[in-house]
Formats: C-alpha cells, sequence, structure tokens
C-alpha cells in the first residue's frame, strides 16, 4: 500500500505507541508495511507481491526489515538454530549479489556498509571532511538495498560495520537519518549499527553503547557492540600484533554488557572476541574457542535465575572474522547463540577471482578494441564491456555465498522454493556474452 505524507503524519503522531520510556515496544507490530515499489510506482511482481512468507513470522516480509520484524527474524533464527550471513559491499554490484545469493538460498541476508566502503560507494572524488563521504555513502547504499530487496524478494537487515570511537560522527550523521527516515514512513532507514569501542576500557565502552542504544531503540533500531578485540587486519583496522589474550572475552564481562544494556532495551547483540581474526590465514593460527559463548550463556542464566529465558540463550551474538573458519566451529558457535556472522574476506576474493577468470578466458578478445583471434578487424566491444567482467564477478560471489549459507544452516529458510529463472534478460543476442 502507498503510504501518503498525512499517514506518514498520523503514523509519528502515534509514536507513543511505538516508542516506550525503555526502549522499543518488542509486543507491537511494525507499523510500516508500505513498500518503495508502491511509493515510486515501479513493477513489483512475483516475489516482490509478498507480504511474508510461509515458514517464517508473519513480520518478516521482503525488503529491508527494521523494529519488530528485524528482531522477529534474529529470534527466528536463533531458536531455530541458523546464522545469517552479513556480508560487507561496497557497490551496487557487490549489493545484487548479495540479494541474488540469498533468494536463491531461500534465505534471509544482512548487508553491511563500513565506514571505508560506506566512503568507497559514494566515490573517492568525494570530499569526506566531517565522515561527509561516508555518511552520504551509506545512504546511498541503504536506497539501493530497500529498492532492490523487494525487487528479489528476500528480508534484508540492512546494517553498518565496526564504527570506532573515532568514526562516531558517522554513526551520528547515519541516526540522524534514520530519524529523519522514522518521521515519514515509521520505521528507521537502516536496521542496526555497530559500534565498536572493544580497543577502549570496558567501563567507557558499555557507557557509549548504552547511550546509543538509547537513542536508537526509540526508532526500532538495533545496536551491535564489540567486546575483546577481533584480529587481523580489515577496512584500515590493523588489530595484527594485538596482545593474544585480548582475543577472547570473559564470562563476566559479557555478563556486565547483557545487564547493563538490558536496561535500556533488549536490541542489541555482542560481538563477544573468541579468537576471532578477521582476513584468511594458514591452517592454526587462528584458535577460536567457541565454548567461550557456551561458558558464557551458561554465567548469565545462572545470574538470571528463574528469569532466565526459555531457551537458556540470553544473549544474541556476533561471529566476526568469518572468512576461513572451519565448518564445525561455525556451527558449534551457532549452537551456543551465533545469529549473524560476517563475511568480507571470502566475498573479495571471489570477486576478483570471477574478475581474474573471466580476464583469463577472453585473454586474446581484451587486448585491443579491434582485432582478436576470429580476425583482425573483428570489434572486442562485447568482451571489455565492464558488465561482463562485473556479471561474471557477480556469478562467483553467488556460488561462494552460497557455501556461506550451507555452512550456517541458512538454507531454506523462507518457504519460497527455487527462484525462478529472470525473463527478458538482454543477452547474447543482444551482443553480451554468457556469463
Amino acid at each position: 500500500m502507498k503510504l501518503s505524507v498525512a499517514v506518514g503524519a498520523a503514523l509519528f503522531a502515534g509514536v507513543q505507541s511505538f516508542v516506550t520510556p525503555t526502549g522499543f515496544n518488542r509486543n507491537n507490530a511494525r507499523l510500516s508495511m508500505n513498500k518503495i515499489a508502491d511509493e515510486l510506482d515501479i513493477p513489483c511482481g512475483n516475489d516482490c507481491e509478498l507480504t511474508s512468507y510461509p515458514n517464517m513470522p508473519s513480520s518478516v516480509h521482503p525488503g529491508v526489515n527494521t523494529g519488530q520484524s528485524m528482531m522477529d527474524l534474529l529470534d527466528h533464527a536463533k531458536e531455530n538454530g541458523y546464522a545469517i550471513p552479513a556480508v560487507n559491499c561496497v557497490s551496487s554490484s557487490g549489493i545484487n549479489a548479495c540479494l541474488e545469493a540469498a533468494r536463491k538460498n531461500d534465505a534471509p541476508i544482512i548487508i553491511q556498509f563500513s565506514s571505508g566502503g560506506s566512503q568507497f560507494y559514494a566515490g573517492k572524488a568525494v570530499d569526506n571532511t566531517d565522515y561527509a563521504a561516508c555518511i552520504a555513502g551509506s545512504v546511498s547504499g541503504a536506497f539501493h538495498v530497500r529498492t532492490m530487496a523487494e525487487q528479489y524478494g528476500v528480508p534484508v537487515i540492512l546494517h553498518t560495520d565496526h564504527c570506532a570511537k573515532k568514526l562516531l560522527p558517522w554513526i551520528d550523521g547515519l541516526v540522524r537519518a534514520s530519524e529523519r527516515y522514522f518521521k515519514d514512513h515509521g520505521e528507521p532507514l537502516f536496521s542496526s549499527h555497530m559500534i565498536d569501542l572493544s580497543e577502549e576500557p570496558i567501563e567507557e565502552n558499555i557507557e557509549i553503547c548504552k547511550d546509543y542504544l538509547e537513542r536508537m531503540s526509540k526508532i526500532g533500531l538495533l545496536l551491535e557492540m564489540e567486546l575483546g578485540i577481533t584480529g587481523g587486519e580489515e577496512d584500515g583496522v590493523n588489530n595484527e600484533d594485538v596482545a593474544k589474550e585480548d582475543l577472547y572475552s570473559k564470562p563476566e564481562e559479557i555478563y556486565q554488557v547483557y545487564e547493563e544494556l538490558s536496561k535500556i532495551s533488549d536490541m542489541f547483540t555482542v560481538a563477544a572476541a573468541f579468537g576471532n581474526v578477521h582476513g584468511v590465514y594458514s591452517p592454526g593460527n587462528v584458535e577460536l574457542e567457541p565454548k567461550i559463548l557456551s561458558r558464557a550463556q551458561d554465567y548469565i542464566n545462572e545470574k538470571l535465575g528463574d528469569d532466565a529465558p526459555p531457551g537458556k540463550k540470553p544473549v544474541s551474538f556476533v561471529f566476526h572474522g568469518g572468512s576461513g573458519s572451519d565448518v564445525s566451529d561455525i556451527q558449534e558457535s551457532i549452537g551456543y547463540g551465533v545469529i549473524k556472522m560476517n563475511i568480507d574476506t571470502d566475498t573479495q576474493w571471489s570477486y576478483w577471482e570471477g574478475i581474474k577468470n573471466f580476464e583469463t578466458k577472453w585473454h586474446d578478445y581484451l587486448q585491443t578494441q579491434i582485432g582478436n583471434p576470429d580476425g583482425a578487424d573483428k570489434p572486442n566491444k562485447k568482451y571489455y564491456d565492464p558488465r561482463e567482467c562485473m556479471r561474471a564477478a557477480e556469478v562467483n560471489t553467488v556460488a561462494r555465498l552460497g557455501d556461506a549459507f550451507a555452512d550456517l544452516k541458512c538454507q531454506n529458510i523462507l518457504g519460497l522454493g527455487e527462484m525462478e529463472e529472470a525473463k527478458n534478460v538482454l543477452g547474447p543476442r543482444r551482443g553480451g556474452l554468457p556469463v
């Protein structure tokens, strides 16, 4: 249905039913059912027309899920023993590959932007004073995700990745954008944001996170916080030489976070450290200890006593540094309450590998504009058209993400069955290559 300005104003006027003094009200259904396709009169057929899924809570829907529908989706993952892949994207092409992979695996997906990825999305020529390019790039990516997730018919959680203390102005800008969006649509622009203050004293980490959770939960935004340090290097942050003991969180620290944030809202997840490392390294160099998460859940359950949740997994954990991890470690961690796993390094490689293989296959057709093995006067336009190598990258990334969905037990979740083949796709008849 279309959301008129009047309806949007009415939703915002009725915000007291959505917001409580202690944060987002889990008992309320999501307020906004509108689709971008309806608002902008974009054609919306097949899976795009769905308002819910056969195997999911009724609130979960195609497009970006926020507030209650997002929480229902994450609860469904924890209760049914799967985790959702969270993929860092730096372009619309990468986003489309994620959406295609989600639909082919009949599953939800988390699409996320880092600060550096957001700046790249905006364009490296855009001035980034006060993180303006990072903010603009994130918002631009958000609208692309919102538009296209509906078309692919998959539920998406729209997230931003690591935000260190110096990057907080970036998140401030995005929260402001979500607050403005909420006024008109009854939901935030994004689903969630991560604040990574793991290098700060734990007391400061918790206090700043409490301040953000107080503000964010009022409009249905979830906070992901990091406790302990993820090793390795990602997006310009290098923790390769961090002390080994800092790679492992303690149950007492995780309980301290849980206790303090729960006073404000339950709309938070914890990226606890259990030996996680960004990047891919030789076997034996990464020592994951998923049982740290199990011990933390047990410790918190003991503290909660009769107030412990029925499933005995009070904390929703996030697995950072998922690329290259053993499947046994991944699936063990899911049993201890991991509902999200980040993937970046492996999809960076899969995207590049797709381009590399394309160049290898068509090398002799990619050296000049005219002239190839078929003749000195033969044009090469259809080979060097950037859409061809980019599509090859997408296809390779979709295949790699299929492995990730399988590892995370996140396949055949929605109940939609196989993805129908797209119709009216311009291919070789129009000069394209069959990639």
